[in-house]
């Protein structure tokens, strides 16, 4: 994780609600994972008895201070509450180790977990249902000023919630929550950022192809990868480096106009030129995938930036378009609920 003072979001302030608590609050349960910055674990809290995500930093920290100030923390703080973004509980620091833990609520799986080793594809509607609320959680972050930069299957956390008011839609209610903000950037600072970044076969082609001149619409190419995944089973684009990555780019999509490249090439010191060629297409590899998924998927794998979908107006697409009258009515129906319960305890005092 980068160690960088959110310096990047001025008007980020410490809140009050994160504590930061000593380490003999929580006990582990055990390891829920591993990556090159950090550790996860379960933990219960020896205060309330609730279950957690611990994840523990390996980089040491030198001071509560500093621990406030890392690039994640603030863009959670900033951030939170939205119901589809990981919500940071405390912090524990250990003062005598320079060990930092971020305590998160716990999630059951990421979206790796839930499509590996299947067989069988998800409904085409639970795959919508997951993609709505990504697509929310992205909207509520660039709206915030701020974008992902590792947007991918490990970092979508799931949880199952069954359904109060419909059963029959307790497929469909899983609640879906971004996750790790380490790598997160402000939407208002000036590229060139940095380049490598995101995971390669989630990369959008201007993170490949200009020295660090991409913005939060790689967010949504990365976005539009995972789509394709969830549907089809398989990443879109596995390419074994990054030259491997164009290629495979290329492969589906096929190469931009000169137009483009031109673009591109404004901002890289290296030269690249490749021959022109049709891609094969989305749709011949989903052929099962509906008018409305495939239209939406498109947009998001737009290779021009400038031309590819923003995540307020993927919220808007004809793809969601039950979605949007199901969190309607489900809303409305819970106000009716909440209102009936209000009336009634009011009348128990007339």
């Amino acid at each position: 994780m980068n160690s960088k003072t959110l310096s990047l979001f001025p008007d980020v302030v410490r809140v009050s609600c994160f504590s930061t608590r000593c380490a003999v609050d929580y006990r582990v349960i055990k390891k829920i994972g591993e990556g090159t910055f950090s550790e996860v674990m379960k933990v219960q809290s020896l205060k309330d008895g609730k279950y957690y995500a611990c994840k523990t930093m390996k980089q040491t920290i030198e001071s509560v201070d500093q621990a406030h100030s890392l690039r994640e923390v603030q863009a959670m703080k900033r951030l939170s509450p939205h119901p589809n973004i990981l919500q940071l509980h405390e912090l524990v620091y250990e003062k005598d180790t320079g060990t930092l833990s971020l305590i998160c609520e716990l999630m059951e799986m990421n979206i790796y977990e839930l499509i590996k080793g299947r067989q069988c594809p998800l409904a085409e509607s639970k795959v919508k249902h997951y993609m709505y609320q990504l697509c929310r959680s992205l909207d509520h972050m660039h709206s915030h000023g701020i974008f992902h930069r590792d947007v991918k299957p490990e970092n979508i956390l799931i949880k199952v919630r069954p359904s109060r008011l419909h059963s029959r839609c307790r497929s469909q209610n899983d609640v879906l929550k971004l996750a790790d903000f380490g790598s997160c950037r402000s939407i208002y600072s000036k590229p060139p950022h940095t380049e490598y970044i995101s995971t390669r076969w989630y990369r959008a082609p201007e993170c490949l192809l200009t020295d660090g001149h991409y913005s939060q619409k790689m967010d949504l190419w990365s976005a539009g990868c995972v789509f394709f995944e969830i549907l089809s089973l398989s990443p879109l684009f596995p390419g074994r480096n990054e030259l491997d990555q164009v290629n495979k780019i290329h492969d589906v999509l096929g190469t931009p106009d000169n137009t483009l490249l031109q673009k591109f090439k404004q901002s890289r010191a290296m030269r690249f030129d490749f021959p022109p060629r049709k891609g094969c297409g989305i749709s011949q590899l989903i052929p099962h995938c509906s008018a409305a998924a495939l239209s939406l998927l498109h947009q998001m794998l737009t290779y021009d930036p400038d031309e590819r979908i923003g995540a307020r107006a993927a919220l808007q697409h004809p793809c969601f378009r039950e979605l949007r009258y199901k969190r309607c009515h489900v809303q409305t129906e819970t106000e009716a609920l909440e209102h009936a319960a209000f009336t009634s305890a009011e009348n128990r005092f007339h």
